[in-house]
């Protein structure tokens, strides 16, 4: 049987409008702006990928166009005329020639993946060691402001079974108005809903310590990110007093940071992200430092759309146990698709497909009308 070999790797700049805007302290999002990544191999299958930022360089180290500048001049050229099977020899190749660049990382090994995925007739799931489930809880991001807006959103979420997780982004705005804001959501939902916040990092501590105490002892079931992912220290203090567990998000760059968090006892919950850890391979490792530490696990998001969305799923299944669910709504935030078939959500659950690769097709037409020209 002769070799499969890695043809040729295109990296195509999409923007697609969303819903609404998208606030985090930092940013916020008009449109959201995929990589989408077309991995062609010598037996005639591709493979599919996703490279996905939020806010670009206002949240990290790589944007859209740096992403799609690396892979085209750097990364690309290491894959091609390389073995399409052997996935952990194309991912080593790219470590050794290229230090960091996870975002376009992720969407190569998810390419490769999706690709052998198919070639082998086998869901992504399985390559990565098996699924124990077919679906995941999905959270929402209530994200108008305005209180009474989001209370009614959340109860429209709940009647039609789509989510009863939902994140509150603060931060941006005066504390005690968020402080606010967030109390009078959960008092209006109660038990029939988790409400959990992301601060992206926007809190000193002197501030966190206060703002983590009236959040806990007011029911938030969770605080993300509360201060600087430079401030190790705080981060430590701030997980031994906060009566809310702290998750880290923006502190897991890679799965070096993870193994460092965890020794530190840095925080009480990881978020799991493809992107900031090198693709579905490279987060796997990560949540197994996290479970021989004693920290429970979170399915996080880029917002990607649907391709990075069901990469991220594809790994998130085969975990053990994932005790904060998963927040993977990036597809529901768009209003528009460039795959054939659009992930499924129903009874509070994304649905993994079982088809082989990530189960996804993509729609020729509307991704030549929405790539970037």
């Amino acid at each position: 049987m002769s070799q499969v070999l890695i043809e040729s790797v295109e990296a195509i700049i999409v923007d697609l409008p969303t819903i609404r805007p998208h606030k985090l302290a930092m940013h916020t999002m008009q449109n959201q702006t995929l990589v989408v990544i077309r991995l062609r191999c010598s037996d005639g299958i591709e493979g599919l990928g996703e490279s996905t930022t939020i806010g670009g360089l206002a949240y990290g180290n790589e944007s859209p166009e740096s992403i799609k500048q690396n892979i085209d001049s750097h990364l690309a050229p290491l894959l091609v005329g390389q073995d399409a099977c052997n996935i952990n020899a194309a991912m080593l190749r790219l470590d050794k020639a290229a230090k960091g660049n996870t975002f376009a990382k992720s969407g190569l090994e998810s390419a490769l993946l999706d690709a052998q995925g198919k070639r082998l007739g086998l869901p992504v799931s399985e390559l990565l060691g098996g699924r124990v489930r077919d679906g995941l809880e999905v959270a929402w991001t209530l994200a108008s402001g305005d209180t009474a807006k989001d209370i009614a959103e959340a109860e429209h979420m709940l009647e039609i079974r789509r989510h009863r997780i939902f994140k509150l982004k603060i931060g941006a705005g005066e504390v005690n108005r968020d402080l606010k804001h967030v109390i009078a959501i959960k008092q209006a939902l109660g038990d029939n809903a988790s409400v959990r916040v992301d601060v992206n990092q926007a809190w000193d501590e002197s501030v966190a310590l206060r703002a983590c105490r009236i959040l806990g002892d007011n029911g938030i079931d969770l605080i993300e990110q509360p201060i600087s992912r430079i401030n190790r220290s705080g981060q430590v203090r701030l997980n031994q007093r906060s009566p809310a567990p702290i998750m880290a998000d923006e502190s897991i760059e890679s799965v070096e940071d993870a193994f460092s968090l965890a020794a530190d006892g840095a925080a009480s919950i990881f978020a799991l992200k493809i992107a900031k850890n090198g693709g579905p391979r490279a987060v796997l490792r990560t949540a197994q430092i996290a479970e021989a530490a004693g920290i429970a696990l979170y399915g996080g998001t880029m917002l990607e759309g649907s391709i990075g969305t069901l990469a991220s799923a594809h790994a998130f299944v085969t975990l053990k146990q994932l005790t904060w669910h998963t927040e993977l709504f990036g597809p529901l935030l768009l209003t528009e698709e460039i795959v054939s078939e659009a992930p499924v959500y129903r009874d509070f659950q994304l649905h993994v497909p079982r088809t082989p690769g990530l189960g996804l097709a993509l729609d020729e037409e509307r991704l030549a009308f929405f790539r970037r020209k």
